[in-house]
């Protein structure tokens, strides 16, 4: 599980992210630093756009799909935010996981990552 940042959006570096609140979370302590984070928020590079208590169902079916793996949150967030935005990649520095989730059960996500 490494520090994944976001759903990209289809202009992949100029316009605004759609992370979950779990992500901001994991990239706040990851950068130590909460403020940047707000920001970004502020400045409109990322847009809150999903809410855990309405994929509930889902997030629990991939947490026990994926529970050899021990995801965590914003993991599973991203497996469920690529299945609702599947034009979009997620942006992650750790792809290890990644590269074995999959979204709907059987589709590769698409990752933008380091090699």
């Amino acid at each position: 599980m490494g520090p994944e940042l976001t759903i990209d959006t289809e202009d992949r570096w100029t316009s605004g992210k759609l992370p979950c609140e779990a992500v901001l979370a994991e990239t706040a302590f990851h950068l130590q630093d909460v403020g940047l984070v707000l920001e970004m928020i502020a400045d409109g590079l990322v847009t809150l756009s999903f809410d855990c208590n309405d994929h509930l169902p889902q997030l629990a079916a991939l947490a026990a799909r994926y529970k050899d793996r021990k995801p965590d949150l914003a993991d599973l967030c991203l497996i469920r935010m690529s299945e609702i935005y599947p034009k979009h990649s997620v942006i992650t520095v750790g792809s290890e996981d990644f590269r074995v989730y999959r979204r709907n059960k059987r589709e590769i996500i698409p990752l933008i990552s380091p090699p």
